[in-house]
């Protein structure tokens, strides 16, 4: 039987003797057994023990798991499969913290921002989708809401249970520019006074068709550069609205269009959109500006 000193087995493995010292005295690889001069001598059997704690090593493998392994207490399967879930953590972690940085370097954030979007950027999911729950239940609290406004509710609650593995910037901005969105006490009290005006609005399926009408016709007229005083903005408008609506009709039209033109909560769609992996959808403001300048110049 060929044994090897600790200087061979250093040459046949490439490990440092230090190493071999180290994992020999950890109880890793004991020697198989002593020169007449004292000095650890190890077989082929040791070897390939050596080789197998380099690999598991190498593959960031602690060593009281190796030991385990060596042991026969736990498979490298098993250690193998809890170390790839770990793994995981750390490399979204990582990819987490690229894209936070990228995001700092973009917006030119001041030491302060960087530490609140750190921080924002950390939560987990629970965390995050506890902000924007705190956030509904302000807007609807106390309110007898129908089953349009249920809707809509469940709508802006939902956030992805987790940001992507490899995040965009753009999705981590997006989530730290909501959370700054949602926080703040005047969105909160000017969402709640929308949700307020609707008590007499029509049915969530004439809304959507209004702001189809909005986009299509009101789109079409500022891509047209058709001024809306003008008498054919008038004849626009009229395909807009219902002709025959009376005076004060139109101006609690226009106040309420006024009202739900509203740039702010128009970002928060947006911005989940971008969360959920979605692209944003175009700004209707424009077109609802068109439409609302056209009611002030014909009512």
């Amino acid at each position: 039987m060929e044994l090897h000193t600790i200087g061979q087995l250093a040459r046949r493995t490439g490990l440092s003797v230090h190493t071999i010292r180290f994992w020999s005295d950890s109880g890793l690889v004991p020697p198989t057994g002593r020169s007449a001069g004292g000095y650890r001598l190890y077989d082929a059997t040791a070897v390939a023990r050596f080789d197998l704690v380099r690999t598991l090593r190498e593959l960031g493998i602690g060593l009281e798991a190796v030991q385990e392994i060596l042991a026969r207490q736990v498979t490298v399967a098993e250690v193998a499969e809890m170390h790839a879930r770990a793994l995981d953590a750390e490399i979204r972690t990582l990819k987490l913290r690229r894209a936070v940085l990228r995001t700092i370097a973009k917006r030119g954030s001041t030491t302060e921002e960087t530490l609140i979007m750190h921080k924002l950027a950390q939560l987990s999911a629970a965390e995050r989708q506890q902000i924007i729950d705190d956030f509904i239940g302000g807007v609807f609290a106390d309110l007898d809401l129908d089953d349009d406004a249920m809707v809509v509710a469940g709508w802006m609650r939902e956030l992805p249970g987790e940001l992507p593995d490899d995040p965009a910037p753009g999705q981590v901005d997006a989530w730290v520019e909501l959370a700054e969105l949602v926080t703040g006490h005047d969105f909160r009290r000017r969402l709640r006074r929308i949700v307020l005006s609707g008590s007499a609005e029509p049915r969530f399926e004439d809304g959507l068709d209004l702001r189809r009408l909005v986009l299509e016709k009101a789109g079409r007229a500022l891509a047209d550069e058709i001024a809306p005083e003008s008498a054919e903005g008038r004849l626009i408008l009229s395909r807009i609205i219902e002709p025959g609506l009376s005076p004060e009709e139109r101006v609690a039209l226009r106040e309420r269009l006024q009202m739900l033109a509203d740039a702010q909560v128009e970002r928060y769609w947006q911005l989940l959109a971008v969360l959920n992996g979605r692209d944003p959808a175009v700004s209707v403001i424009p077109a609802f500006d068109w439409v609302i300048a056209a009611l002030r110049a014909h009512g």
